[in-house]
């Protein structure tokens, strides 16, 4: 091919013929016909695969790069880092930058904590997706042990501070309530590096326990796991703290056609 960069009208008009379908990407050009169809492109099915991991050593990475992309993709790529040395593709190529948008409960709007929601997506794509399934009961597994855990429970081996972090137990998956229970408990604010620093280590520490989920999953195939999702008990999306946010006022529930 020429060195010489050719714009898609150059293809167009110029050198050849681009046609889009269903079948896939063909390109003609001056110098022959390259052909990208469906069949060529290699899609790993679902779900990929998987090798057991260290909880620590995916810990540490994850609490480094979330002063990188924070801390929905810190949790991914703790997890994925080391499947690209272990396996290589798919991992190789994901785009875990792509995940910067989970911080603060999505781009700072205070919903669920970003950190989950790496978890999540690194469990529906290593033990498979599907409603109730072996990815949903990890995901659930890890909402439930955030919300019930004093957090964050990882020490990094190379602190970026060595302030004192303490601990605060959320009651909520939301990370609004999760980041203020703890800068009240610290009594630090939220562009403070103390703050900064907490959520870097409870990245880690969610992905190491998702880690240690898919390394059970990995050993016996399949997800161990009696716990229902909120919606399972309540007829409704929920969690099961209502009341920090809504105090006595807790929306009703509208059951009617309910089987």
């Amino acid at each position: 091919m020429s060195k010489e960069k050719l714009s898609r009208r150059d293809i167009i008009l110029g050198t050849g013929k681009l046609a889009v379908g269903a079948a896939g990407i063909a390109v003609v050009s001056a110098g022959g016909l390259n052909l990208l169809s469906k069949a060529d492109a290699k899609e790993t099915p679902l779900p990929w695969p998987y090798k057991k991991l260290d909880p620590d050593e995916v810990a540490e990475i994850a609490y480094h790069d979330w002063y990188k992309v924070l801390c929905g993709g810190a949790v991914i790529s703790g997890i994925f880092t080391l499947l690209k040395k272990k396996i290589g593709e798919p991992y190789t190529s994901f785009p875990i930058d792509s995940f910067i948008w989970m911080h603060g409960g999505v781009v700072g709007w205070g919903t669920m904590c970003g950190t989950q929601m790496g978890a999540a997506v690194a469990a529906n794509l290593i033990a498979g997706p599907g409603v109730l399934k072996n990815g949903e009961m990890i995901t659930n597994e890890v909402i439930q042990w955030y919300t019930d855990t004093a957090l964050p429970i990882y020490v990094p081996k190379k602190p970026k501070i060595t302030a004192n972090i303490p601990k605060t137990k959320s009651g909520s998956p939301l990370c609004h309530v999760s980041v203020n229970k703890w800068m009240k408990a610290a009594d630090k604010g939220f562009w403070t590096p103390e703050r900064k620093d907490r959520c870097a280590r409870l990245s880690a520490s969610v992905a190491a326990h998702t880690v240690k989920l898919l390394n059970e999953y990995w050993e016996n195939g399949k997800v161990e796991s009696d716990l229902k999702i909120p919606a399972q008990i309540y007829n409704t999306t929920a969690q099961h703290n209502c009341s920090d946010c809504h105090g006595t006022k807790v929306p009703e529930v509208n059951t009617k056609g309910n089987k």
